[in-house]
């Protein structure tokens, strides 16, 4: 296994994901890894994520080329996205948030407010549409909370998003049927920029924040879902929260902080999670996941400029990949690499390639035999396409939380594991590339959900430690994180109770020149 020389832990905290039971000593996973029909319910209704790998700009000559942009509307007010307190600071500046399906108002909080921040106010009610609306000291993140306990008790649950009546914990109620247009609309008119939680940091340390969101807010939390940055929009898709699996797209602006629900058209995919969503140009590639005991093998691609969804169909006969959940891809040389997962009976470890420089139509899926001793059978891990190198780290195959790291050469198609001197058992978690090193957060380390942030050298080979100041997301796993503009994005999570549908951003400070590293290479054995 990747760390013959550790313990087994059992993972008796993560719902559904992993789930033990100790009869006659041993223990048997009932995860979505190992699912079987006779399973009893779990403590969860919902699967775990995979996470992709998004890579640079591509200069594919691929059929999936881009296309030149329409005229891009506003953007809207640019605000500060993080802000650091001074002890000659104290300054808050909130805005309204209103219900658009109950058309009430919920106040929000005031503080000392200078003259630039009241005249700001002062405009940004006199454009909105929603009328005059009153201010008042609750603070906005209990004002946040207080809107969506009661989206959720008008939904029959409870404050932490429970289902109310007793429902049985592992029953499968999820409204698989349920479409973006049939979801209610919530709607924040401004962001709240707040400094009363602001912790004073010196500029050049990494910077934990909470990203001040507004617009078409999610409807939804999101967990096991997919996040995609195309210039500066993240593009959201499916995942899942209390009631179910959705198929919705979402945009989260990075530059002005703004949510947005646009309409998508053609084929769109049924609710799932646990997919994967690969970057080739301008359109993204989906591939797997799904819902409830249904795990998919097919491809959906969006087109981002169009907003048009279309399916491939394979020849009757053609070598397709098993149905999984859980893998990883990333883009390499107009082929997507899909590796591991689980199929519902057990965890993978092959290889499969989709050749995406042709037409749609003439697009065929490869298995690829790799050389040398290969990683394990895992899903929940994270992949990684560092120059023509794939790296893999951690994962679980429903018995054990990995700490291992391998590298696939892409161009050899050899395999080569990491020699670590310190290791860290992680699943469910997100590496993000920033330069020359890869941002490992969240995730599960067999015992318990983190919140820590581990800085992987991709030269040295080799885990350091940073000092991070701001106060960090909670806890969680099957989130998703990208880098915009030196700042790491984490949107969503799950931390085994509740669903998130939070923004959180990790300002790079004195660390922004990590992402314009670029001319290094992994020297592997």
């Amino acid at each position: 296994m990747g760390y013959a020389d550790s313990p087994r832990v059992p993972l008796t905290d993560v719902p559904e994901e992993i789930v033990f039971s100790h009869s006659a000593g041993r223990s048997s996973p009932h995860s979505s890894l190992y699912m079987h029909p006779t399973m009893s319910g779990s403590t969860s209704t919902f699967k775990g994520s995979a996470v992709s790998s998004v890579p640079g700009p591509s200069t594919s000559t691929s059929s999936l080329a881009s296309v030149t942009s329409p005229t891009r509307p506003p953007l809207g007010p640019r605000h500060p996205t993080n802000l650091r307190a001074s002890s000659a600071s104290n300054i808050s500046v909130v805005a309204p948030y209103q219900s658009i399906e109950s058309g009430a108002t919920t106040p929000t909080s005031s503080g000392p407010i200078n003259g630039a921040a009241s005249a700001l106010i002062h405009k940004a009610r006199s454009r909105s549409p929603m009328g005059s609306i009153r201010e008042r000291d609750i603070p906005s993140q209990q004002k946040d909370r207080s809107v969506r306990d009661k989206d959720r008790e008008r939904d029959g649950k409870d404050s932490k998003g429970r289902r109310a009546h007793h429902q049985i914990a592992g029953a499968d109620t999820k409204p698989s049927s349920t479409s973006a247009n049939e979801m209610r609309t919530r709607y924040k008119a401004y962001p709240s920029l707040s400094m009363r939680d602001t912790q004073p940091a010196p500029a050049t340390l990494m910077y934990w924040s909470r990203a001040p969101v507004y617009g078409s807010l999610p409807t939804s939390g999101m967990r096991a879902h997919t996040v995609t940055l195309i210039d500066s929009i993240a593009w959201i898709f499916g995942g899942c929260d209390e009631r179910g699996c959705w198929r919705d797209i979402w945009c989260f602006n990075t530059e002005t902080m703004q949510w947005s629900h646009p309409n998508m058209y053609g084929d769109i995919p049924p609710p799932c999670r646990a997919h994967t969503a690969t970057l080739v140009d301008r359109r993204l590639v989906f591939f797997g996941g799904g819902e409830g005991p249904v795990y998919r093998n097919d491809v959906h691609i969006l087109d981002t400029v169009t907003r048009r969804w279309q399916q491939p169909k394979f020849p009757e006969g053609a070598a397709l990949p098993p149905p999984r959940r859980a893998h990883t891809t990333v883009f390499y040389r107009n082929k997507v690499y899909v590796f591991g997962g689980g199929n519902g009976t057990q965890a993978l470890n092959d290889l499969w390639t989709l050749d995406v420089g042709v037409s749609i139509e003439k697009m065929r899926w490869e298995e690829i035999e790799t050389k040398g001793k290969k990683p394990t059978a895992r899903g929940y891990h994270t992949a990684n396409l560092v120059g023509n190198v794939m790296v893999v780290m951690g994962g679980s195959d429903g018995r054990e939380c990995f700490s291992d790291i391998w590298c696939l050469n892409l161009d050899s198609l050899v395999w080569s594991e990491v020699k670590l001197d310190v290791v860290y058992r992680r699943l469910s978690h997100t590496a993000t590339q920033v330069g020359s090193y890869l941002f490992i957060w969240g995730g599960h380390d067999g015992t318990q959900y983190t919140s820590d942030l581990l800085l992987f050298n991709l030269v040295a080979l080799t885990f350091e430690t940073r000092t991070i100041a701001g106060k960090p997301p909670t806890a969680r796993g099957y989130h998703a994180t990208i880098i915009a503009d030196s700042r790491v994005f984490v949107i969503g999570g799950f931390n085994g109770n509740e669903v998130f549908d939070d923004v959180h951003i990790l300002d790079l400070a004195g660390a922004a020149y990590l992402p314009q590293v670029t001319s290094f290479r992994i020297e592997v054995d």
